[in-house]
């Protein structure tokens, strides 16, 4: 019996596979000027002898370059490695930056109600009716029309942070709102403010505690949507510009050559990309289904 339960508790192969998987990435993200062979940025490591070589396994290949090189005579792997640092962390930063206003306006709308609830109920409800990448598309395009070109370089990944994270706070603040209502009309809340608890100390001691697991599991399912939607940013020319190129840029690029045969340069970042939000999207999944009511109780 006790071998069952815990069995019970252990999570699925597929996710202890998709963590493995995560915190791999997570790990080259954190060391990759010390993993990758060259610096891409450099632009003296560019050499275009050594243009278009194929991966190292491949007939033509050289053992310099593992996953072979790119039409600049880029180390792909080298690129690949600073392009998944760029989009995970500007992922990770859309996320934050969601989580922590959705989660504010959440509190402040399930606590107060009222007037304040309608305010922030209504700006989201006419944010959702709008798609995130149209949106995106549009405070991008907006920033590069008002910004120079260096000054543009300098705050490209900030730009695209508060982009992708404009629409995504909704999520949060609904979930927040709702489970906030929830416990306002608890004991302890009722309590607190009889003593005479300031509500700011209210929400950020007692409610904000219970409301978190819900928050992480939305965090971890919509990162994967976050690199994604950079990754689609800078596939359409309004992400990251070339010269920091993230997974997305270096597709865009790639796309160029694959049907000339030189398909590892899209193929690769490709892979990366797709290899990292499937492993993301299980473990969100599997959250979700951790911390739903229905199944817990069963």
């Amino acid at each position: 019996m006790a071998t069952q339960s815990l069995m019970r508790r252990l999570p699925p192969v597929s996710v202890m596979i998709a963590g493995l998987v995560v915190f791999i990435m997570l790990i080259l993200v954190v060391f990759a000027p010390l993993i990758a062979p060259v610096d891409p940025r450099d632009v003296s490591s560019y050499s275009l002898i050594d243009m278009e070589i194929p991966p190292s396994f491949m007939d033509g290949g050289d053992p310099r370059f593992l996953l072979g090189t790119d039409n600049q005579g880029r180390d792909l792997l080298s690129v690949i490695l600073f392009g998944l640092r760029i989009s995970v962390v500007i992922g990770l930063g859309a996320v934050l930056f969601a989580a922590t206003l959705g989660v504010v306006l959440g509190l402040v709308a399930g606590f107060f109600g009222g007037i304040v609830d309608g305010i922030v109920m209504r700006i989201a409800d006419v944010l959702v009716s709008f798609p995130t990448i149209l949106v995106a598309l549009l405070i991008s395009g907006i920033a590069r029309a008002q910004l120079s070109a260096d000054t543009m370089l300098t705050w490209a990944p900030l730009v695209l942070i508060f982009s992708i994270a404009v629409n995504e706070w909704v999520q949060y603040a609904r979930t927040v709102r709702a489970s906030t209502m929830v416990e306002v009309a608890r004991d302890y809340v009722r309590a607190a403010k009889v003593i005479g608890l300031p509500p700011g100390r209210i929400m950020g001691r007692h409610i904000l505690p219970n409301v978190m697991s819900s928050v992480m599991v939305i965090a971890t399912i919509n990162l994967a949507g976050a690199i994604l939607t950079e990754a689609t940013l800078s596939f359409l020319g309004a992400g990251m510009p070339p010269t920091y190129p993230s997974l997305g840029t270096l597709i865009r690029i790639g796309n160029q050559f694959l049907f000339s045969g030189l398909w590892w340069i899209a193929v690769m970042p490709a892979a990366v990309l797709v290899v990292l939000v499937l492993a993301v999207n299980v473990i969100g999944d599997y959250l979700r289904d951790r911390f739903n009511p229905k199944l817990m109780a069963r």
